[in-house]
């Protein structure tokens, strides 16, 4: 778009100026945003009332999770935040190199995150805690224990889609700015990004105590 009617090329026909065009992007992520936390908080009142029916089950099993694989994960993903904020304001002082490397360095903290997830599952489904007709753990005590597990592997899973999307989003902007789309003029895809990805983070630091430190 021509710059003679006051316009830059990133702005599209349909709003008057980029600052209109920025506060539109952001108002349409809080609002998916807020989808987002409709969705994980039918699943956090599903683990409470779940939880209330059947609170020693809950209690023994949550002993067979590994506490420092948890921990490690939140440590991994809130550093993720943190160099996702540094990634913005890198763009925002037209420092490109900068963004790149902490855009990576975000992307390789969530393929670490899923990383330490498919090794824990993997001993899981080992030990036969997979929810459904492959359950047959019988390590703890209680009627229908494969409860827990089931809420675990739902909310989790459903975690580790959202942490998923979020890399397919970082990768692709790390194509965009290689390819000079943003500057401090135009960041608005990678602050959005940021805040999808900062409630992923949000989003683990509560499941990590929901079911690993319930004890």
């Amino acid at each position: 778009m021509s710059d003679t009617a006051g316009n830059v090329s990133h702005l599209e026909h349909h709003f008057s100026d980029v600052e209109q065009q920025r506060e539109s992007a952001k108002l349409g992520v809080w609002l998916f945003l807020l989808t987002e936390i409709l969705l994980f908080g039918g699943l956090f009142c599903f683990y409470s009332v779940y939880r209330a029916w059947n609170p020693d089950i809950f209690h023994n099993a949550h002993q067979y999770l590994n506490v420092y694989l948890g921990a490690l994960n939140t440590i991994v993903l809130i550093t993720s935040s943190v160099t996702m904020a540094l990634a913005i304001r890198s763009m925002q002082l037209d420092r490109k190199r900068n963004t790149l490397i902490l855009l990576g360095a975000t992307l390789f903290l969530a393929s670490m995150f899923l990383v330490i997830k498919y090794f824990e599952y993997s001993h899981k489904i080992h030990l036969g805690q997979l929810p459904g007709k492959y359950y047959t753990f019988t390590g703890v005590e209680g009627t229908n224990p494969h409860i827990f597990f089931s809420v675990y592997f739902l909310m989790t899973g459903l975690h580790g889609i959202h942490v998923m999307a979020g890399m397919g989003l970082i990768g692709w902007l790390m194509v965009k700015t290689q390819r000079n789309r943003f500057s401090s003029e135009y960041y608005t895809p990678i602050e959005m990004t940021g805040l999808y990805w900062h409630l992923v983070d949000l989003i683990w630091i509560f499941l990590f105590p929901l079911f690993y430190l319930i004890g």
